[in-house]
């Protein structure tokens, strides 16, 4: 049995999502490529000499960060190396504000939306925060309509979390399934050939957005970004949208904080509780002094 073969049999031992194994088999491939001897030969320098040589491309922090875990978990669980890594740090990963569509912008996306069953799921994934993975993978018996809510099963970390659902959603949802005639063991969004894909979603946003005269890049996960912040925006707390979001760390949901909008933001500066007695306050006070002094000689004229 080859490496690749062992480490694919360890992975879904393990549980890891097919998405993280197909990431990992791409990194592993390049690195036997890049250093094709015998696997029980390989040192921690081939290691770093094969992630230097990605650094100098200038790819990002994060894709020598998925490279090195993908390196790890080959060394540790496949090879049995478990010393290998002690001295190799991970990357530095800059911290990016991610596309939030104001709500105004969502209407404009969802109203240029012309079919009907792209529409409900566009909707269904804005009003509940879902991963594009997370729709796709949906069945009928993964919703509540009655009480509003669903789940999703073996999500990102394949961990199983509640989402909310929209109610003005929930009639829709219905007649759709009702129609299409899906029964409880179904999913819900299908194309003809089955499955439906990733890219199909995108490919959707991506005409929506032009169509709405929308500038930003919208993609699957920026309706996830714009449900978070929104919500915030709407007086929930950090806590309740990291539940719903299926977030480890509250420091993850943190982020959308920094996206709320600025006429939500109640927090006044400092400065404006000084009485600074600067140039231009002084300017400003003499100017409306001036029209106060006009105001005074135009009704004297008028006497």
């Amino acid at each position: 049995m080859d490496i690749l073969e062992k480490f694919k049999k360890e992975a879904l031992r393990r549980r890891y999502s097919l998405a993280t194994i197909k990431t990992y088999l791409f990194c592993i491939r390049n690195f036997l490529k890049y250093c094709p001897k015998d696997p029980k030969k390989f040192t921690k320098y081939d290691i770093k000499s094969f992630l230097e040589k990605i650094s100098s491309k200038g790819v990002a922090g994060s894709t020598i960060n998925v490279n090195l875990q993908a390196l790890k978990f080959m060394m540790e669980y496949v090879l049995n190396k478990r010393k290998y890594f002690y001295n190799i740090r991970y990357s530095k990963v800059s911290r990016k504000l991610p596309v939030v569509l104001e709500k105004e912008e969502i209407i404009r996306l969802i109203n240029s939306i012309e079919n009907s069953k792209h529409k409900l799921m566009i909707k269904l994934m804005y009003s509940s925060g879902l991963r594009v993975s997370e729709l796709l993978n949906l069945k009928v018996h993964d919703l509540n309509l009655i009480n509003n809510f669903g789940y999703v099963r073996s999500g990102k970390g394949n961990k199983d979390r509640l989402f909310i659902l929209a109610d003005s959603l929930k009639q829709e949802l219905f007649d759709y399934m009702v129609t299409n005639k899906l029964d409880k063991d179904s999913y819900i969004f299908k194309s003809y050939a089955g499955r439906m894909s990733p890219s199909s979603i995108r490919e959707i946003l991506k005409k929506a957005a032009k169509k709405a005269k929308i500038s930003k890049r919208v993609h699957p996960h920026a309706l996830r970004h714009s449900f978070s912040t929104h919500l915030i925006e709407n007086g929930y707390d950090v806590c309740s949208v990291q539940a719903l979001l299926g977030h480890k760390s509250p420091e993850t949901t943190m982020i959308y904080v920094h996206m709320v909008s600025p006429n939500f933001i109640a927090t006044k500066s400092p400065l404006d509780e000084l009485q600074l007695d600067n140039g231009c306050e002084k300017n400003i006070c003499e100017r409306e002094n001036f029209k106060e002094e006009e105001a005074v000689e135009e009704e004297y004229k008028n006497l």
